[in-house]
C-alpha cells in the first residue's frame, strides 16, 4: 500500500559517518592538539583559579580552583569515550614553537548513523575571545567534521542565557533553532537551552569558503586587525 504523505527527501549514501578521532588540526593562527590531562599545568593561569570563576558560569562543571581540581577535570575528558576534546595553541607568531595553550573545545553528542554532531565544551580564556584563533578555531573542526567526516548537521547549544554565545553562533553562521525549555538542572539551577546548527549543504553551499576568505593573511593589517567582519563573507555565501 502506498500513500502520498511526505516523507522526507532521499539521502544519497544514507551510511553512517567516521566517528572523530583524536588528531591534531592545524591552523594558520591556532593548533588543536588532543587534550589531556597534562595541559593542567599550561592551562590554569589562563582559565582556572578564583579570578577566572566567571568564565565556568555557564559551564557544567567547574571552576576549578587548584590546578589538581582542573587535572581531573581534564582527565575525565581524555578518557571520555561519548566526547573528544582539542586543546587550543595559539601561535604567537609564525613559529609554532612559541605558541601558547589558552583554552580547549570539543566534539560531544556524535552520532554516526545520523551524521549528527555537535561542537562543546567551548572554553576560552579572555585573551582568546573575540580574535582570530578563536575563529579559526570553530573553522577547524566545521570543516573537520562537514567536509572531512561528512557530517550532515553540526549542532551548536548554549545556555540561553549565555547572549555572547549565541551571538557567536549567528556569527559563525549556525541558523537559530528555538529553545529547549527546562532542559536540564546545572549547579542546582534551571537551564533554557537555545540550539542552533551549521548543515553540510550550508558549508559547501558557500560558509566555508566564506570562512576561508576571511582568514586570509591580506584581510587582517599589520596589527592583525580585520579589514573585514567575517559577517560580510557568510552572509553572502548563505
Amino acid at each position: 500500500m502506498t500513500t502520498n504523505r511526505p516523507v522526507g527527501f532521499a539521502v544519497a549514501a544514507p551510511t553512517p559517518a567516521p566517528r572523530p578521532s583524536r588528531i591534531t588540526l592545524p591552523g594558520r593562527t591556532v593548533t588543536l592538539e588532543p587534550l589531556q590531562a597534562s595541559h593542567a599545568e599550561e592551562l590554569f593561569p589562563h582559565i582556572g583559579g578564583e579570578k577566572h570563576s566567571w568564565l565556568w558560569d555557564y559551564m557544567l562543571g567547574g571552576p576549578p580552583l587548584t590546578i589538581d581540581e582542573l587535572r581531573s577535570y581534564l582527565d575525565g575528558f581524555e578518557k571520555s569515550d561519548s566526547s573528544i576534546l582539542w586543546a587550543i595553541r595559539v601561535h604567537a607568531s609564525k613559529d609554532v614553537n612559541e605558541s601558547k595553550l589558552m583554552g580547549y573545545i570539543g566534539l560531544l553528542n556524535i552520532v554516526p548513523v545520523h551524521r549528527s554532531i555537535e561542537v562543546g565544551h567551548v572554553m576560552y580564556s579572555p585573551a582568546l575571545q573575540q580574535t582570530t584563533p578563536a575563529t579559526e578555531t570553530v573553522f577547524l573542526l566545521a570543516r573537520y567534521t562537514l567536509r572531512d567526516l561528512g557530517y550532515r548537521r553540526l549542532e551548536w547549544k548554549c545556555n540561553n542565557l549565555n547572549e555572547s554565545s549565541k551571538r557567536a553562533a549567528l556569527r559563525y553562521g549556525f541558523s537559530y533553532e528555538g529553545v529547549f525549555r527546562q532542559h536540564m538542572i546545572i549547579k542546582g539551577r534551571n537551564r533554557d537551552t537555545a540550539w542552533y546548527s551549521l548543515l553540510d549543504s550550508e558549508w559547501e553551499g558557500g560558509v566555508g569558503a566564506g570562512f576561508e576568505r576571511w582568514l586570509e593573511e591580506e584581510n587582517f593589517d599589520d596589527q592583525g586587525r580585520q579589514k573585514r567582519r567575517l559577517e560580510e563573507f557568510v552572509r553572502r555565501a548563505t
